[in-house]
């Protein structure tokens, strides 16, 4: 058992580790958009009681705002 617990920490550690450094590349603006849909999919998720179109439905919302917040 507590060789399963260090092997998932293990992969969640390697899995923050590598997602830190795909943002590197990205303008301001896709920063925002990938931000927006993130929150927009947990506010769509928690509005519609955890349904996946909730969640699908407020990250694409979500996108598009933040795509548009730092529009000049």
């Amino acid at each position: 058992m507590k060789s399963i617990h260090t092997r998932i920490s293990t992969v969640l550690a390697l899995t923050l580790l590598l997602s830190l450094g795909a943002c590197s590349n990205m303008s301001t603006r896709d920063k925002n958009t990938a931000i927006g849909a993130g929150v927009g999919a947990i506010g769509g998720s928690i509005l519609t009681g955890g349904s996946t179109a909730g969640a699908i439905g407020g990250a694409a919302v979500g996108g598009v705002i933040g795509n548009q917040v730092d529009r000049k």
